[in-house]
């Protein structure tokens, strides 16, 4: 089995970004944004952001790279600090289960993005009505196999050599998903109507800091924008190097990873506005708006392959943290599964699964499933492990192991009096109002 570490923190940085950045960040950031409050929603979010990141990721960093190994192996290893290595042996599968569901929906919106790449660059997207196009595959089964199973493949291929494979990809797709963001950020910027756009981001109804659902919902998107659901993180804090500074590690991730949301928001919703479209048409955003924005802007094509080829580096770089959690806890679990094996089951099993839900009838309600009750259940397993079962000791040891400024008291009171009941509040009140964050 690949255990290689990054070779860097930056490296380790780039990828955990690359985790981070995703469809929350291209569809889902720019709507909430602008739909709860504008200015004042951003304030929450970064209040949030800025908690999540210092104890709920920096954990789940410190928890792989204490354990040596990723979600199932370091469940374990945290009860087994309270002679309750049993339980551990159980729970860590509730979130690693997370991370292979959201993987299979997550790899069929993938295949969307690559199908309108690819008629991006033939030119054929430029020219058809893009409502109907997008219903062509959207609301039909076996619509996108060829798109999903080279996302499928090519992704799980990249994870090939491990950490080592994983560096080298994100230090590819991380920087080119930022620059072709900026490119785009600041040709939209020249569009006539694009500062109404500006002003619904950016301008604070105030009002909106009284409403308890705005709070709610910025503590959700920071929250799963962090991808701190339990799983996911620690298999990379399982490749970082004892001299590495996991809370400053988990800081850059986090601003890093709002920078991009926040450069998404100066695309989309500028965009929407300046042709005076909805901005907060979920995926119908990314497949029909912006598409039809595009038709009808000089230069329309290059600016639409430079959006889709930014896209999935973002949707890649997520769907390789999600198979690797998988592929590194299985072959924890069994140490006799080699890595080309693992993989090659994985494609079999995401590609066999998603297959048959490419419609967004079948993917769509999935994903709701998955993110209202196994990956909030999965992250406050997480969180309650972190902060009230493992030792404190063990943990803290591990925060501090490299760090230039030593974490005490107050960092772990805030995980563990702050950081879980926020998480459980947020799982309560997904199960309860069925909310998908």
């Amino acid at each position: 089995m690949e255990k290689k570490s990054f070779t860097s923190r930056w490296a380790f940085i780039i990828a955990c970004v690359g985790s981070a950045v995703g469809m929350a960040n291209v569809w889902g950031f720019p709507y909430k944004v602008g739909t709860n409050g504008g200015g004042a929603f951003l304030l929450i979010y970064l209040f949030f952001v800025a908690i999540f990141s210092y104890v709920g990721l920096s954990a789940e960093y410190a928890i792989g790279r204490r354990a040596k190994t990723g979600t199932l192996g370091s469940y374990e290893f945290a009860f087994n600090t309270r002679g309750l290595g049993k339980i551990g042996k159980i729970v860590g599968w509730i979130p690693l289960a997370g991370s292979m569901c959201i993987a299979i929906g997550y790899a069929v919106i993938i295949a969307y993005v690559l199908k309108a790449l690819f008629q991006a660059v033939t030119g054929s997207l430029m020219s058809v009505d893009t409502n109907t196009w997008f219903e062509s595959f959207a609301l039909s089964s076996y619509s996108v196999v060829p798109f999903h199973f080279i996302v499928v493949a090519g992704t799980l291929f990249t994870l090939f050599f491990g950490a080592k494979s994983i560096e080298k990809t994100n230090k590819i797709m991380m920087p080119l998903f930022f620059i072709l963001f900026f490119i785009l950020a600041i040709r939209v910027a020249m569009f006539d109507g694009a500062f109404e756009g500006y002003k619904f981001i950016f301008k604070g109804d105030w009002a909106k800091l009284g409403d308890p659902m705005v709070w709610v919902a910025a503590m959700g998107q920071a929250f799963f924008s962090l991808s701190i659901t339990g799983s996911g993180m620690i298999v990379y804090g399982a490749y970082l190097s004892k001299q590495e500074d996991v809370v400053d590690s988990a800081k850059k991730t986090a601003i890093f990873d709002t920078i991009a949301a926040l450069v998404a928001a100066l695309v989309m919703i500028p965009a929407v506005f300046a042709y005076k479209m909805d901005p907060a048409a979920g995926p119908g955003l990314l497949f029909v708006t912006l598409p039809k924005i595009l038709q009808d802007m000089p230069g329309g094509q290059i600016f639409a392959i430079i959006l889709f080829t930014a896209v999935i580096f973002g949707g890649i770089s997520s769907l390789q943290n999600m198979f690797e959690a998988v592929a590194e806890s299985i072959m924890h679990k069994f140490p006799n599964i080699k890595r080309a094996p693992m993989l090659i089951a994985l494609c079999v099993i995401c590609f066999g699964i998603g297959v048959n839900m490419e419609a967004i009838s079948s993917w769509g309600p999935w994903m709701d499933f998955v993110s209202i009750y196994i990956i909030p259940i999965g992250a406050v397993i997480g969180a309650v492990s972190w902060f009230w079962i493992i030792k404190k000791d063990e943990i803290m040891d591990e925060i501090n192991m490299g760090a230039a400024k030593k974490q005490g008291d107050l960092w772990y009171s805030i995980g563990r009096y702050v950081y879980v009941p926020m998480a459980l509040t947020l799982c309560i009140i997904a199960l309860s109002k069925q909310i998908s964050f």
